[in-house]
């Protein structure tokens, strides 16, 4: 059975982006699906006291298959599902938006007034840079998907628009947001072992 998060852990997550004084936040953490629940109730919360525009950008299409499904709250699954299809859902006087990396997915949300957009959750998956298209039909297609990965503009672009950003991307690092972690998340040693490969440093190799 899927665990859900403790009502109190979750609470104390919220509270801790609420407290945090920098408008764009970076959570490197593990626990993708932790960190988003907490950031979802974020903008939930915000929402409410600031109406408007939120984004949800997500890598890819797989990466938010996997959010709705394993995501460790009840009402975080349910508004995802909701918002699956259409990519938007009104939420009280606000709206939010469901885009992805590549800058063609960003039709539905690049029309927004800038002083609409009071926040964007930008989450990243683990690998360091997938491919977004399989077999491209044409070059300028696969150009134009790709040019969501450069040079980060899929966090910078909503920087520069939004009011406060959360990005969830493991082990990263972006200039002018401010990390903050949660205690009541595990830190695991990791020692990299090759390019793309990490190993647990709990292991015992002799066994």
């Amino acid at each position: 059975m899927r665990k859900d998060l403790n009502r109190e852990l979750l609470y104390e997550g919220v509270k801790a982006l609420v407290e945090c004084e920098n408008n764009h936040i970076l959570l490197p953490q593990q626990k993708l699906f932790t960190l988003f629940t907490v950031s979802f109730q974020y903008m939930l919360f915000l929402s409410t006291k600031s109406p408007g525009a939120y984004i949800l950008r997500v890598e890819d299409s797989s990466l938010f298959d996997k959010l709705l499904r394993k995501s460790k709250d009840l009402n975080v699954r349910n508004f995802l599902q909701k918002m699956s299809l259409p990519r938007k859902f009104k939420y009280d006087r606000s709206t939010f938006y469901l885009d992805f990396f590549h800058t063609t997915s960003w039709n539905i949300t690049k029309d927004i007034p800038s002083n609409m957009v009071k926040g964007a959750l930008i989450v990243k998956n683990t690998s360091p840079n997938p491919m977004l298209l399989d077999t491209p039909e044409e070059e300028g297609d696969f150009n134009a998907l790709a040019m969501g990965m450069e040079n980060d503009l899929f966090l910078t672009s909503l920087m520069g628009t939004a009011e406060k950003t959360v990005t969830i991307a493991f082990d990263q690092n972006y200039a002018d947001t401010q990390i903050v972690k949660f205690p009541f998340i595990k830190e695991e040693a990791f020692e990299h072992m090759a390019q793309g490969v990490k190993i647990s440093g709990d292991i015992k190799f002799e066994d």
